[in-house]
C-alpha cells in the first residue's frame, strides 16, 4: 500500500492530491500529450542506468503505482496514443547498444571479466526502458492482471488498421514472453467449480462462458452438478479470476449433440452412478484473460482435468471433445460467392443431390442455396435438410481436414486439439441448433478423441510435419469431397 503521509512529504501536496483523485480522469487533461510526455519522464525514462541497476525494488514503487494510475485514469481513445509513444520514445537505446557493441569486440581477446562485463552492458542497453518498468509494476499488488490487460490493449491496437507499428509489435511479442512465464504450468492452481463454490466465482464462469452461453442460475447449477464437471486455472497473482474454464460431461458414451448436454442434462438434484460414467466429453472451453491471447494454457488445463478425472473415475477410458465448427459456414459462402462470380457449374454437389435440391429450392439453385445457408432458412425444410446432410457433412470434412494456414488446419479449434495430440474422429450432423451454431457451422459439430497413449506422438507429429490423424469416418468424407467437389 501506498504511505500517503510520507508520499505527503516527499512529492508535496499537489502530487498526493493527484494520486488521490477519481480514477476516471487522473493526471489526463483534455490536451493529454503533455501529461503523457510527463508520467513517461517520471516513471520509465527516470529509471536507473546500468550502473544503478541493482538500487532497491521498493524505491520503484511509488513511480509504478503513479504510471499504473495513470494509464487506468486515460479514456479508451487515449491509450493507443500513450502505448504508441511508449513503445516508440521508451524501447531500447540503439546508439547506445551500437557502441557497447564496439566494446565487446574491444574486449575480445582480454580477460574474461571483461569481456562478460561488456556482454552485460549490451543485455541491459537492449533492454527497452518499459520492460523495466513492468518488472516494477508486476510486484506491486494487483500489478499482474494489470500487465495482462495492459497486453489485451496492445492486441486491440495491433488488430485496428490504423496500427502499424513495428515497436507496438515488439511490445506485445515481449509482453507476451513475459506472461507465458509468469502463467506457466507451475504457477497455475487447478480448481473444481461446484454450486458450493463461491457466487463472485459463479458469476464469473456464467460471464466468461464463450461457447454456449448461461442463461440464468439454474442452467449454471446444471453444468456444475451431477453428471458434469467444471475446472478452472487461476494464479495467485490474481485471485479469485479464472484465467480458463473447462467444463465436462460424465457420459457413458461420446456425445453427438450439445442440447443434449446444455439444455436437457441431468437434474441437480440427481444422484451420479458411477458405473454409468466412462466417458468424458469437453463440451467447452473458454478462456476468460484477452491478454493472455497466445500463451499456452487449454493444452494444460485439458491434460489435467484427464489426470484428475483418471483419479475419480479409474475405470473411465474415453476422452472427446463436442467442438464447434467456427468459420464452416463463412467458409462455404466464399466458395459458392466463387462459382457464382465466375459463372461455374456447379462443383459441390453429385449430379443426384444437384437435382434433388433443384425440385426443394427455386433457381438459380446456387444463388438460392447462398441465401438459404446464410439466413438459416434451409433448416425449416425436412427435405432440404436432409438433402444438405451428405453434401454439407463432405464440405465440412474437408474444412477440417483440407483447408490449411502455413500448413496447419485453418479452422482453430480443430488446430488445438490437433496441436494436443487429439484425433479428429467424427462429424456431427444438426448437434448444435442454436442460431450461433446454424451461423458458424450449418449445424454441424465433431469429436476430437483422445488416445492418451497416442497424444503425445500425434501432437509431436502435426507439430512437426502437420500430419492430422483423422477416423475413417472423416477420411472417407474427404475423399468423397476431393472427387466430386475438386477442392
Amino acid at each position: 500500500m501506498v504511505r500517503w503521509p510520507l508520499l505527503w512529504a516527499r512529492r508535496g501536496k499537489a502530487a498526493a492530491a493527484a494520486l488521490l483523485r477519481a480514477p476516471g480522469r487522473a493526471y489526463c487533461s483534455s490536451s493529454g500529450t503533455t501529461d503523457m510526455d510527463d508520467i513517461l519522464r517520471r516513471t520509465v525514462a527516470a529509471l536507473p542506468p546500468y550502473e544503478r541497476r541493482k538500487q532497491p525494488p521498493a524505491l520503484q514503487e511509488l513511480p509504478s503505482r503513479e504510471f499504473v494510475r495513470f494509464y487506468q485514469g486515460l479514456q479508451a481513445a487515449e491509450r493507443p496514443v500513450f502505448l504508441a509513444k511508449l513503445a516508440a520514445d521508451y524501447g531500447a537505446d540503439h546508439r547506445l547498444v551500437s557502441e557497447l557493441c564496439g566494446r565487446v569486440a574491444e574486449a575480445q581477446g582480454r580477460d574474461m571479466g571483461a569481456l562478460l562485463q561488456a556482454e552485460d552492458r549490451v543485455r541491459y542497453a537492449l533492454t527497452p526502458r518499459y520492460k523495466l518498468l513492468i518488472g516494477h509494476i508486476c510486484r506491486l499488488e494487483g500489478g499482474v492482471k494489470f500487465i495482462v490487460d495492459l497486453r489485451a490493449d496492445v492486441l486491440q491496437f495491433l488488430q485496428s488498421k490504423s496500427a502499424d507499428s513495428p515497436q507496438l509489435r515488439e511490445m506485445n511479442g515481449i509482453l507476451k514472453m513475459l506472461l507465458s512465464d509468469w502463467f506457466s504450468i507451475g504457477f497455475l492452481n487447478l480448481e473444481r467449480i461446484t454450486w458450493q463454490s463461491s457466487c463472485d466465482l459463479l458469476q464469473k464462469i456464467s460471464e466468461y462462458e464463450a461457447v454456449h452461453p448461461i442463461r440464468n442460475w439454474t442452467d449454471i447449477k446444471r453444468r456444475v452438478g451431477p453428471y458434469r464437471r467444471c475446472y478452472v486455472f487461476t494464479h495467485n497473482a490474481m485471485p479469485r479470476e479464472p484465467l480458463v474454464v473447462l467444463h465436462v460431461a460424465l457420459t457413458d458414451e461420446i456425445s453427438k449433440n450439445i442440447q443434449a448436454i446444455v439444455r436437457y442434462g441431468p437434474s441437480p438434484e440427481m444422484a451420479e452412478d458411477v458405473n454409468k460414467i466412462t466417458t468424458a466429453v469437453f463440451y467447452s472451453i473458454s478462456s476468460s484473460q484477452k491478454g493472455l491471447q497466445g500463451v499456452e494454457l487449454g493444452n494444460y488445463l485439458i491434460k489435467q482435468v484427464v489426470k484428475e478425472l483418471q483419479g475419480e473415475f479409474p475405470h473411465m477410458n474415453k476422452f472427446s471433445s463436442l467442438s464447434p465448427i467456427p468459420g464452416f459456414t463463412e467458409w462455404l459462402l466464399g466458395i459458392l460467392n466463387i462459382q457464382i462470380k465466375e459463372g461455374k457449374s456447379n462443383k459441390i454437389f453429385t449430379e443426384l443431390e444437384y437435382k434433388e435440391i433443384q425440385a426443394i429450392i427455386e433457381e438459380p439453385v446456387l444463388e438460392s442455396f447462398k441465401r438459404l445457408l446464410s439466413t438459416n432458412e434451409w433448416v425449416k425444410s425436412d427435405k432440404l435438410v436432409r438433402a444438405l446432410e451428405t453434401p454439407l457433412m463432405r464440405l465440412c470434412a474437408w474444412y477440417l481436414y483440407g483447408e490449411k494456414h502455413r500448413g496447419a488446419a485453418l479452422n482453430p479449434v480443430a488446430n488445438f486439439h490437433l496441436q494436443n495430440g487429439a484425433v479428429i474422429w467424427q462429424l456431427n450432423w444438426l448437434a448444435d441448433i442454436s442460431p450461433r451454431g446454424l451461423s458458424s457451422s450449418s449445424g454441424m459439430m465433431a469429436n476430437y478423441r483422445y488416445f492418451l497413449e497416442d497424444t503425445n506422438h500425434n501432437s509431436v507429429q502435426y507439430l512437426k510435419t502437420k500430419h492430422i490423424e483423422a477416423s475413417e469416418q472423416i477420411l472417407s468424407l474427404v475423399a468423397q469431397c476431393q472427387k466430386i467437389s475438386k477442392l
